[in-house]
């Protein structure tokens, strides 16, 4: 029997949690894929599709990588072992990863920024982002800029098919009321 792809799957595996937030607060740099060292309850919570990385950002330490501020909550059978929720977690990247983006974070005020949290053949891996903080008025013209790409596609689609372009001005119908 075939199994029907789920409506969550990527291109890199089942999506657990993403952060919508990031593309439009952050300009994406560059991306890397990092193992996590979690316990067995925190394996078992994101089984059943729990976490978030809403207030979650990466850090380097000691020459280590280390996702803090992401949710991944309590397991709900799980004993007086269960772990803690935002608890700090380690990010399992090369040792010359790690000194990339150390070097780039320190000398050009980046932020490591996650974005999704996926499983990647039975494993959990975070998407982790090199990236510059936005200011109001590029947030502004990002979304100006998505507008626009937007319509521009929308009129080729309507090229394409054949149909007349709408035109910019709407009318109710209704005689000029």
């Amino acid at each position: 029997m075939e199994r029907k792809p789920s409506t969550r799957e990527t291109g890199r595996g089942k999506t657990i949690a993403q952060n919508k937030k990031a593309r439009h607060d952050y300009e994406i740099l560059e991306t890397h894929e990092a193992g996590l060292v979690l316990t067995g309850t925190e394996v078992k919570s994101l089984r059943q599709g729990r976490a978030s990385l809403v207030d979650a950002y990466g850090v380097i330490q000691n020459g280590e990588a280390w996702l803090m501020g992401a949710h991944i909550p309590e397991y709900t059978e799980g004993t007086w072992n269960n772990h803690t929720p935002r608890r700090q977690r380690k990010l399992l990247l090369h040792k010359a990863e790690i000194e990339r983006l150390l070097g780039k974070t320190k000398e050009s005020g980046l932020a490591l920024v996650p974005l999704q949290l996926y499983w990647s053949d039975g494993h959990a891996k975070v998407e982790i982002a090199l990236a510059r903080g936005r200011k109001a008025h590029d947030k502004r013209q990002a979304i100006s800029e998505r507008d626009s790409k937007r319509e521009i596609q929308k009129a080729l689609g309507r090229g394409l098919k054949g149909r007349a372009p709408r035109a910019t001005g709407r009318t109710s119908g209704r005689g000029g009321r």
